[in-house]
This record gives C-alpha cells, structure tokens and sequence, in this order.
C-alpha cells in the first residue's frame, strides 16, 4: 500500500514538472505572495479573481495554478503583518502579535525568515499528512458535528485567556466585546436582524472581519505610532547580509516546539469542514504562548510568536483541500472557491476523484511539495525588497498605511459602510491601546463567534436544549474530552496565584 502511494506521489511530482505546469506553479507561488501581502486582498480574492484565467489550461495545470496562488497567499500574508502591522488577511493576524513588534526592534530579518521558515515547516508536515493519511483523516473530519466543533471553539477561547498576560478580567472583556460584534447581522435560524445601530442596512451583512483587524492593527497602531513619536520613528538600522540571516537562522531554534504545535494543530484544524486557517493559527498562538516558558515575552517580539501562526495557517491550508477532494466538502472559503472551480471543470469532488482522476489528484500533491519549495525561495531571495520598506521614514510610511488599510476595507465588500466602520475600530483600538486593554482577544473571538454560536445552536436543537451533550462521554466522547480540556485550561489562570503562593509558603 505504501508502495503504491509513492509510485503515485512520484507520478504526481513528475506532472508538476512538466513545462506548463512548472511555470504556471512559479507564477502562482508569486502572484500569491503579492497577493497575501496585499491588505484585504489575501487567498480568498486572489483565487476568486484569477478562477476565469484557468479555462484556458488543462484542469491539472489549474488546479496547479490555484493551489500556488492560495499557498503563495498564505506565506505573503506575513510581510504586510511584519512591515506595516497590517495583516494581509485574516490568517495572518496573529503573525502581527510578535512579528511587529520584532520589526521595530530592528529585527525584521528574524521575523521575515522566522515567517518563510515557519510557513516551510507547517507546509511540509502538512502535505506528507496529507499523503499518507488522506482516507482515514477524511473520516476523523466527518465525526467532526456541531457539539464536536462547539467545543473546539470554547478550547480556543480557553487559549484566549493566555494572551492578556495575568490582566484576566481585560481579557475576558476583550473576549466579550468581540463575540457581541461577531452577532450583528440576520440571526442564523430565524433571519432576523439583531444588533442593527441607527437602523443602518450596512450592519445586515456583519462586521466584516477584515475591517475590524485592518482598523485595529492599521489604523489603531498608526495613531498610536506617531503620539508615541510625533511622527519622527524610523525603524532601527537594518543590514541584508549573511551575519543576519545566520542570526534569524539561530533564532529559530528555540522555536521546535511552535513548529511541532503550528503544523499538526493546523493540519488538524484545517480538515475540520468550515475551519480554516484562521482559526487554526490563532489557536497555535494561544496554546504556543500558554506551554512556553517565556509567556510574558509573547507580543513583546519573539519568533516562536512568529513561526506558530505560519506554520499553523500553511499546514491548515493544505488540510483544508482533504475534505474538498475526498468528501467534496470545502474546508476553508479558498477551498470552496477551488471546488467550484472544479465543478466548472468538469470533475466531481469525492472518493471516487482518486480512483477515477489520479493524475489530477497525484499532481496537485505533487505539486504542494514543489510550491512549497519554490515560496520558501522566493519569499527568503525577496527579504531585502520588504526591507526597504522598513527604511522608509514613518512620517511617509504613515499616509501610505492609510491608504492601504481604506483599500483593505473596502475590498471585501465593495461597500462605503465598511471604511467608516473601520476607521471607527481604528479609532476605538487605539483607546483600548491607551486604556492598557489586549486588543488581540476582541479580534480573534469575532472569527469564531460566529462558527461557535453556528454549533451551539445546532448542537441544541439536537439535545432538546439540554448542554448535558457536550459533557456526556456515552453520547459525545470527543465533544467531552476537549470540554473537560478546556474547562482545565480556564481554570490555569484562576489557579496560578493560587498554586505560587502555596509554593513559597512550602519551599
């Protein structure tokens, strides 16, 4: 049987090779860099965008084509994070936590190349997941329902408490701000609207994730830079040599224990039909900060803060195609781009897709091993164009951060509503930035409010209103295992004093 895969990973790895389809996945990796770095652009709109320009090319060297672009995306999402401390998408907001912050410090070196490394580490794992245990991953996603994810979302918002360092009441209130604006719109079961300010239609639609991080980590930091400045920062005096880059490789390191976290944790959280990358880094960031042993440092510019998130989204990306190709379900918004696409191409998404279109099958996944390569390449030749970014004094970088983050929050939604909203988070993160309040909580729990009230509802409507379903090892096993896990997890902190008051008192 292992014979068998290799002979068809290596047919794959050859289809990639072949001329059209090597040259279409180099384009993709760099259209997908631009792409991610781009603000409010990331993988979901290049992909969309680009799906016309595939009907000109065979089905194999499109889905090529697109799966370097969204890889591409994946990675480029960390340069604006890193540079601008505006995330390029949403799967890339929690690269801003450390990445910033190590930019400022002068060491954009260490976080660019921790970003490339870790995307290279999270991508590989996944893959070679993804090539030996696709049929059996396939079936542990499908045990996955409401009560399962349910509980997954409140484990996450269990890792959330760790990101305000010990201010545990700000935290829990920066939790709750955001799940409050994750309920705005129509109500997911009756349809009607909730939480509509002043009557104004733009809030049907919801609060744009995009527009919250791209105000709080755009604008909110922006004004925050130049009071702290007066507009005078320059970044700290920055050499592309070889020295640095072995310093950025040293740094890297300390950081095994984020990879191992980032790339299985986001392998696993990427299957998860509806998951995605997002929720996968945030989650790697959360736990990453709550096992090391310099907690404190987390946000302050540490590369394990880095490598975390990107190997969490890279690997998450390429788990979410194993639902797309062995169920037809897509586990990501990308991957259900890239399931119309095929749809549109004449293919049929299931178990049969590896029996009946190996070629199309094998190489895509060939074709992930050689992207992944090929961006890593990239983005590392790249570094010293990103830097130069950096040099630019803030007084002129300034404008040009503003102009990027109104394009990103006009982007997604085509709508005025939105920009005005945006320069209000902008605004609104940078008093809570003043008031000393983690802004970081408010922005990951509007992700997965909406994903964790969607499975509580439906888990519910399954139980007759009873939440005995998610504690009940007879009915839920591994809805009650990740309960009990989380339950743990939100009690650390309570017991923490606790535990180190007992501990001097004894020693």
């Amino acid at each position: 049987m292992e014979m068998d895969v290799f002979h068809l990973l290596l047919d794959g790895i050859f289809t990639a090779f072949q001329p059209l389809n090597l040259g279409l996945l180099i384009f993709g990796c760099l259209v997908g860099l631009f792409v991610g770095a781009m603000p409010g652009l990331g993988s979901v709109n290049g992909v969309a965008i680009l799906i016309p320009i595939t009907f000109i090319v065979p089905p194999t060297a499109a889905i090529i084509f697109l799966a370097a672009v969204y890889y591409g995306a994946m990675y480029g999402g960390a340069i604006s994070s890193v540079m601008l401390g505006i995330p390029g998408a949403s799967t890339a907001v929690a690269t801003v936590f450390d990445g910033r912050p190590l930019a400022v410090k002068g060491e954009a070196m260490t976080a660019l190349t921790a970003a490339a490394v870790g995307s290279f580490v999270g991508g590989t794992v996944s893959v070679v997941l993804f090539t030996l245990f696709a049929p059996p991953l396939a079936e542990v996603a499908l045990r996955f329902n409401a009560p399962e994810t349910f509980a997954l979302m409140v484990m996450a918002f269990a890792t959330f408490v760790g990101l305000g360092g010990d201010d545990i009441p700000k935290t829990i209130f920066s939790i709750l701000i955001g799940l409050v604006l994750s309920t705005i719109g129509l109500d997911l079961i009756t349809g009607k609207p909730r939480l509509i300010f002043f009557g104004l239609p733009g809030f049907l639609h919801g609060i744009n994730f995009l527009v919250l991080a791209i105000g709080i980590y755009g604008i909110g930091e922006m004004l925050w830079t130049l009071e702290e400045t007066k507009g005078k920062v320059q970044m700290s005096k920055l050499s592309v040599n070889m020295a640095e880059m072995f310093k950025a490789f040293r740094a890297l390191k300390k950081t095994f224990m984020a990879m191992n976290i980032g790339s299985f944790l986001g392998f696993f959280v990427g299957i998860l039909p509806a998951a995605g990358a997002t929720p996968a880094s945030l989650m790697a960031y959360g736990i990453t900060k709550q096992l090391s042993k310099n907690s404190k440092d987390f946000g302050q510019g540490v590369p394990a803060g880095v490598v975390a998130p990107e190997c969490a989204n890279n690997s998450a990306s390429t788990g979410s195609m194993l639902p797309m190709l062995t169920l037809g379900i897509p586990g990501s918004p990308t991957t259900a781009i890239l399931l119309g696409g095929m749809i549109l191409w004449g293919l049929t998404p299931g178990p049969l897709l590896f029996t009946q279109e190996p070629e199309f099958v094998w190489g895509l996944i060939g074709s992930l091993y050689i992207a992944n390569f090929f961006t890593l390449i990239l983005n590392i030749a790249l570094i010293p164009a990103f830097l130069m970014v950096l040099r630019i004094p803030f007084a002129i970088l300034a404008p040009v951060i503003f102009v990027l983050c109104v394009t990103g929050g006009y982007a997604p939604t085509q709508s005025i509503h939105d920009v005005w909203l945006m320069l209000l988070f902008g605004f609104f993160g940078y008093i809570l930035r003043k008031l000393d309040y983690p802004v970081a909580p408010a922005v990951l729990s509007i992700v997965l409010g909406p994903l964790a009230e969607n499975a509580l509802r439906q888990s519910l409507i399954l139980s007759d209103g009873s939440m005995g379903i998610f504690f009940d090892f007879s009915l839920k096993p591994i809805a009650a295992v990740i309960m009990y896990i989380a339950i743990v997890l939100i009690l650390m902190p309570a017991f923490g004093p606790i535990y180190r008051k007992f501990f001097k008192k004894t020693s």
